[in-house]
């Protein structure tokens, strides 16, 4: 014996056709916001731009025309005659510039001045002005703008240990300066040989201006070293960009028995 069972299937109300119609819908209508959003987005940023724009803009005050008509002529400048120069009188100041003098009492002024200042004495001359004084020099003054002083310069002298460049060397004939050597007799007999070195500082002329010892092997040595180098005469100076300048040079001087 058999049982037959009979089921009804009722169709759902929402299913996957429904549920693709809402996506599509939401999908357009969030689009549509987006893009709206965009554009007043846009629209407030070139708004704030031209209000900045018109904030920042130079206000020019606003121009005004007018029309000018029947105008007075314009008055003629009276010519006026310049007023004549003031006529300086400078005679400089009474006093006198040089070494004072003793001078008797009797032959002193009641109006003589005690002393003169330094600036009166700077503008005076050695025979003094009329008492006239301007502020400017004596008129007994020789004053030449046009005559340059010619002040002599002293070269300074460099140290026997300062470092001078040069482009060459000053030369010394060794040859001609180990002629001059007169070998001291105490060292003969004693048979003393070696070397001496001289500094010398030979000036732009050649000349050799100062001597002295740098290094020695006898002190017996030094004084005929330090005397050959005195007679030897004019050197070969030392040459700095191009011209002879004043150095300091070690000059070696063999001492040798023969």
């Amino acid at each position: 014996m058999s049982t037959t069972f009979q089921i009804e299937l009722t169709p759902p109300e929402y299913g996957a056709v429904e549920l693709k119609l809402q996506i599509r819908k939401n999908t357009i209508r969030g689009f549509i916001i987006t893009i709206c959003a965009f554009f007043l987005l846009m629209l407030i940023y070139f708004l704030t731009i031209k209000i900045q724009e018109s904030s920042n803009a130079i206000r020019l005050a606003p121009i005004v025309k007018l029309k000018l008509e029947d105008l007075p002529p314009p008055q003629q400048a009276e010519d006026i005659a310049a007023p004549p120069p003031d006529q300086i009188i400078n005679t400089g100041p009474a006093s006198r510039a040089g070494t004072p003098v003793p001078v008797p009492d009797a032959l002193l002024k009641e109006d003589l001045k005690d002393f003169a200042t330094m600036e009166e004495l700077g503008r005076a001359s050695a025979k003094g002005g009329e008492g006239v004084d301007l502020g400017g020099f004596a008129p007994n003054i020789d004053f030449n703008a046009d005559n340059k002083v010619k002040v002599a310069v002293r070269e300074k002298e460099p140290s026997p240990d300062e470092f001078i460049p040069v482009e060459k060397e000053p030369q010394v004939d060794l040859e001609k300066l180990q002629k001059k050597i007169i070998y001291p007799d105490v060292a003969r007999r004693a048979g003393i040989e070696g070397k001496v070195i001289v500094r010398v500082l030979i000036g732009k002329d050649g000349k050799i201006k100062k001597s002295q010892i740098e290094y020695s092997d006898s002190q017996l040595l030094n004084e005929s070293a330090l005397k050959a180098i005195a007679d030897y005469g004019v050197a070969t100076p030392g040459i700095q960009n191009g011209q002879p300048i004043t150095v300091w040079v070690n000059i070696p001087i063999t001492f040798k028995l023969r």
